[in-house]
């Protein structure tokens, strides 16, 4: 199997944080955690059924024009994803929809579907579970993302529903003595987090190396 499928999901030079593919998914969709939850589902919904169908029918796709087939493919199940999420909730995906169609992209940027199309045999099973992986830890960073932007920054923490799109759990921004930090909810905010996020990441990167290496 290709080192690319054996790499590990966080640490290996084939994670999010380690390749940085979807830094935009991550800034944009980190906002609020109500948009970070609607992506989530995405990621998972269009990495998960593109990895089925590729899996299945990667036989009869043509060399050539595989990676325009898995393109159309990626970007037709975010759409039926968009589409299925507007009927719950409208107003929601209005806001969301302009960064849920940058999943396809850091779907087939990520490297994944070259290195299952270089393995000589491999189940379609472990095809769908590796991209569903891959898929959770890309959706967990954007969730830890909005754990910490939207709170600090807005001082709330939003879930989808009602008729407003979104449910803020709490609204401390009139309270006296709560000052929000709100460079976090801007794009810069993000751009800062995320330079400290990679900054700890390739600490304990080299500190896991070190310690593997000793063992």
């Amino acid at each position: 199997m290709s080192n690319r499928l054996n790499s590990h999901f966080i640490w290996g030079s084939h994670s999010p944080l380690s390749s940085l593919i979807g830094v935009g998914l991550i800034i944009l969709a980190s906002n609020r955690f109500a948009f970070a939850l609607v992506c989530a589902g995405a990621l998972l919904w269009v990495y998960g059924l593109t990895a089925l169908v590729f899996s299945f029918f990667r036989k009869y796709m043509p060399a050539k024009g595989r990676m325009i087939i898995l393109l159309f493919l990626s970007t037709f199940f975010c759409g039926i994803f968009i589409l299925l999420a507007a009927l719950s909730n409208p107003l929601l995906v209005m806001e969301v929809a302009f960064f849920l169609v940058l999943i396809p992209p850091s779907c087939l940027g990520s490297g994944f579907f070259e290195a299952v199309d270089s393995a000589v045999s491999i189940e379609p099973l472990k095809i769908v579970s590796r991209a569903l992986f891959e898929a959770s830890v890309l959706a967990g960073i954007i969730l830890a993302f909005s754990l910490i932007r939207e709170p600090i920054g807005m001082g709330t923490l939003s879930f989808p529903g009602s008729a407003h799109g979104i449910v803020e759990l709490f609204d401390n921004r009139g309270a006296d003595g709560f000052v929000t930090i709100r460079i976090f909810s801007a794009s810069a905010g993000a751009l800062l987090l995320l330079g400290y996020a990679i900054a700890l990441y390739r600490y304990f990167k080299k500190r896991s190396g070190k310690l593997s290496e000793e063992k």
